[in-house]
């Protein structure tokens, strides 16, 4: 898995200090983070489906049915207003602070790298914004997911912690190349450095040249081309 298998385990909140972290721009984040936090939302679906949720900020719980589990708080989308509000900055709801640690730890990153997206405390937004920094937060400090929790006027992002599903071979393989296509439909990033920042994630090993990648894991392998803009052209398995 390399650099990110030595730089995250499965986190705990000692490991939430990411300051050190080499990325220096929003894109980063998204590229190293972006098809591994995508990936992680397929975990959630097959273990919730479409359940109703409920949650309990208190307690740091968000339940679906008779699933429960701990929530991290990062924010909240304004319907009316069009604005994102990071939960540190939320005056309006007595958020408990063990709750809004990663969420800190975002706003620390942010400050020292002056990502605006990170650190400013409001700011106009879309609901793509939400799946963007969710996907970099359930990345980066590798929590099971994301959720967007719609309550009509606005939608409070979580992380959620749970054990994910083991994937046999040939469907995670599968899986990969159903996530990094829809990925790059959604954002604009670097197609050869999202795609294998997303393999080193699932663990496989890499051998690349100027026009393609190769990727290898127990007997599977995924071969990706690209043009000379990094732009991918053919995704195999």
């Amino acid at each position: 898995m390399g650099i990110f298998k030595s730089l995250f385990g499965k986190s705990s909140p000692a490991d939430y200090n990411i300051t050190g972290l080499p990325y220096a721009t929003e894109q980063e984040l998204l590229e190293a983070f972006g098809g591994i936090g995508l990936d992680k939302q397929r975990d959630l679906h097959e273990l919730i489906g479409e359940s109703n949720w409920n949650i309990d900020i208190p307690k740091g719980e968000i339940t679906f049915g008779s699933v429960t589990l701990p929530v991290q708080v990062l924010g909240s989308f304004s319907r009316s207003s069009e604005t994102w509000l990071w939960g540190w900055a939320n005056t309006q709801t007595d958020i408990p602070p063990k709750h809004l640690v990663q969420a800190k730890a975002l706003q620390d990153f942010g400050t020292q790298k002056k990502i605006d997206l990170l650190d400013m405390p409001q700011y106009k937004a879309e609901i793509n914004d939400l799946h963007r920094i969710g996907m970099i937060a359930s990345g980066i400090f590798d929590s099971g997911a994301y959720y967007l929790a719609d309550y009509g006027e606005g939608v409070l992002l979580v992380t959620l912690e749970f054990d994910t599903k083991t994937l046999d071979s040939a469907a995670e393989q599968l899986r990969i190349l159903s996530v990094f296509p829809q990925l790059i439909s959604l954002f604009d990033l670097n197609h050869r450095t999202a795609l294998q920042s997303y393999l080193e994630h699932k663990g496989y090993s890499l051998t690349a040249d100027e026009a393609s990648v190769t990727a290898t894991k127990n007997g599977q392998q995924i071969t990706a081309a690209f043009d000379s803009q990094s732009r991918m052209t053919q995704l195999n398995g």
